[in-house]
């Protein structure tokens, strides 16, 4: 077991000079498996506040386009780094990835190897329309299953994470932590590590929480704190987006 500082109370933070918040989406920005109306009110606030908003999630491209279409957010950063979705424009690959046909022959002959050992496991309906990673089922996966299957695609030269929805097959090195860098570097370049939130419920936001000094858990990400190399600084008393709502609240505090 990893030991680790218990996160503070969100109530206890400073975040008088955060201007981006960088969210997950399943699990933090949801209430069982919905967008509410008094999640897009938080938007709307923020936005008044000059605070804007990135979505950071396992879904795929095609899921990113819509999202970054329809709601009052920046952007989406889709597949745990792999892309970046824009309004009213194609998905940019964050990845360095040389030919996307290859890489996902790549990754669907690991998935095909897993299922030798794991057969009731199934790939996501949402692959079709992914471009760097694969998903696929969760649900019924031991920490023990989740290790080994973290070592079949370290040896086909892949990384793997998971989340409370899906698992996920993705290139060396690809993380939403990594991915965040690089999109605050190309279209962000004036905020400093200070003025950026992230904010996650699973071990899939983990580099979120290790490479940025403000970062927040939902009360749903308790169970995994002891798998985590390191935790968020803050911890929420509500899980999923009724935990968002509390950072938003500290969050306008601030400016009051």
């Amino acid at each position: 077991m990893i030991s680790f500082q218990v996160p503070q109370a969100i109530q206890q933070a400073n975040l008088s000079a955060v201007r981006l918040i960088v969210s997950d989406l399943d699990g933090t920005l949801t209430a069982s498996d919905r967008l509410s109306a008094a999640l897009i009110e938080a938007f709307e606030q923020l936005a008044a506040a000059e605070i804007r908003v990135l979505i950071s999630t396992g879904r795929s491209v095609g899921w990113g386009m819509a999202l970054a279409q329809y709601l009052p957010v920046a952007g989406v950063m889709t597949e745990n780094g792999g892309a970046i979705c824009w309004p009213e424009q194609a998905p940019i690959i964050l990845s360095p990835i040389a030919a996307i046909a290859d890489h996902r022959q790549q990754l669907q002959q690991c998935f095909q190897q897993i299922q030798q050992h794991w057969p009731q496991l199934q790939a996501a309906a949402d692959n079709a329309f992914r471009q760097t990673d694969w998903a696929f089922d969760v649900t019924g996966l031991t920490e023990a299953d989740l290790t080994q299957i973290a070592a079949i695609a370290m040896e086909q030269g892949l990384d793997f994470v998971y989340s409370a929805v899906q698992c996920h097959l993705l290139p060396r090195g690809q993380s939403k932590g990594r991915s965040l860098w690089q999109v605050c570097q190309s279209t962000f370049p004036a905020l400093q590590p200070e003025q950026i939130v992230t904010v996650g419920d699973s071990p899939n936001d983990a580099s979120l929480f290790a490479e940025f000094p403000l970062s927040v858990g939902v009360a749903n990400l308790v169970p995994y704190l002891p798998r985590l190399p390191q935790p968020p600084r803050y911890l929420c008393q509500q899980p999923e987006v009724a935990g968002f709502l509390e950072l938003v609240e500290v969050l306008l505090r601030d400016r009051a």
